[in-house]
């Protein structure tokens, strides 16, 4: 009769293994965590963008290059080409819509050039032609007035219309919309308003400027209650010490054969408190919460938070029949617009005239409630201590985190509590350890 083998200790075993997966940290191995990759640039990197799906990023220099890599099936990134954009420092770039085209890339840099360019898949990549095979030369490029260089450009797509828009932003503190109403044609763009966002800056004067279109497809339905036409355009600007809200009214236009219609921007509202420079602005998408949200980064060591509502009429409840019709649209006429007629004069006040004065000195938006426009409120609701001296600032897709980055070199994500404050979240930086 064969002996009885022994059991192996089977709780002695388990209770090694739980007590090495609790010693076990799942931070100690951040080997695929982050991917660093040398980037190549004969200079600082300046600025980056991602693609809608994020499987593609781009990266500009100091030095004047543009590098687009894209991420392989085994999860690296992969250099895809190189080319000189600008003559100078990069200042922002952005990835188009990918319904308007499926690789589009727009850059402004400090040599006063906004420049479209559009892949073609047919070059080999790094041949240094794949985004600029066009004789060397940019899809469209934008021309920047003399001495008042662009600084901050958006742009955004509407999906229904497949009307592109775009908002530059130059050294003098003047806000330019652009539109396109051909997407097959590129280069067919028409001036659309011109309004200055704040006193021209001094001579020699460090400056900050960022302009922002609305991430949202509409407004929000508070907004859209109170007669915001839901084809309406709003962009967030920083400008200077100040930041502030623009969006379009419609205005009628007398003609031979009719009327046209055409937009013009109005201030909608203003985000006080900044002591000093704001360097960055964002508006948080998702505005089905029935308000928007916007943050600032300023040079004052602060993120500050806004919540932007449209209260309407003062003592006046929104029903919940309100809800279910949809507003008349309210289009102004031309007479009654706030700088009178649109016709351009001619001679040596026609550039002057063309661009409309907007807010001076602590003036408060007073001008809000005129025919056209929606009264529009912003309150500050978080205010926080971030990165030394912040200098980005940007949402996630869904409008919940909120990161900053600066002089420290740390990201910071902030969430937003059930109660509307914003508070930390976490804390990445790259740290560098010595071997002992």
């Amino acid at each position: 009769m064969a002996p009885a083998q022994e059991e192996p200790p089977k709780k002695e075993e388990a209770a090694a293994k739980s007590a090495k997966e609790e010693n076990d940290d799942p931070l100690d191995d951040l080997s695929d965590a982050f991917q660093l990759l040398n980037h190549g640039h004969r200079d600082m990197i300046a600025t980056t963008a991602f693609n809608y799906y994020g499987d593609r990023f781009a990266t500009g220099s100091v030095d004047g290059k543009i590098k687009v890599y894209n991420k392989n099936n085994a999860g690296n990134w992969v250099l895809c080409d190189t080319w000189g954009a600008h003559n100078a420092e990069v200042y922002q770039i952005q990835w188009l819509h990918p319904q308007l085209h499926p690789n589009l890339i727009a850059s402004v840099g400090a040599d006063g050039r906004f420049r479209l360019w559009v892949e073609d898949p047919t070059i080999a990549p790094n041949k240094g032609r794949r985004f600029n095979s066009h004789s060397n030369k940019p899809v469209w490029e934008l021309r920047a007035p003399p001495r008042a260089p662009f600084l901050s450009f958006s742009m955004t797509f509407d999906t229904e219309t497949r009307h592109t828009y775009l908002a530059v932003i130059n050294r003098t503190a003047q806000l330019t919309v652009y539109e396109n109403d051909q997407p097959e044609n590129l280069e067919n763009w028409n001036e659309m308003d011109k309004v200055n966002v704040c006193d021209k800056p001094a001579r020699g004067e460090e400056v900050s400027f960022k302009v922002m279109f609305d991430p949202n497809l509409e407004p929000c339905y508070n907004a859209l209650r109170l007669g915001v036409p839901r084809d309406s355009l709003a962009v967030v600007v920083a400008s200077m010490n100040r930041a502030s809200l623009w969006r379009t009214k419609e205005i009628s236009h007398s003609v031979t054969l009719g009327s046209s219609t055409s937009k013009e921007f109005y201030l909608a509202c203003r985000f006080d408190g900044h002591r000093t420079l704001v360097r960055d602005i964002a508006w948080a998408p998702g505005n089905i919460r029935g308000y928007d949200i916007v943050a600032t980064a300023c040079k004052d060591g602060f993120v500050r938070v806004f919540k932007v509502e449209t209260p309407g009429k003062a003592g006046e409840e929104p029903r919940s029949k309100d809800y279910a019709k949809l507003p008349e649209k309210v289009v102004v006429p031309q007479s009654s617009a706030e700088n009178g007629g649109r016709n351009t004069p001619s001679g040596i006040g026609a550039g002057l005239a063309n661009a409309r004065p907007g807010p001076s000195g602590s003036m408060a938006p007073e001008n809000q409630g005129k025919e056209g426009e929606v009264l529009h409120v912003a309150t500050e609701v978080s205010k926080m201590a971030a990165n030394r001296v912040p200098w980005t600032v940007g949402f996630d897709h869904d409008g919940q985190v909120l990161g900053s980055t600066g002089d420290d070199g740390k990201l910071i994500l902030w969430r937003r509590e059930p109660s509307g404050v914003w508070s930390k979240s976490s804390e990445l930086a790259m740290a560098m350890s010595v071997a002992s």
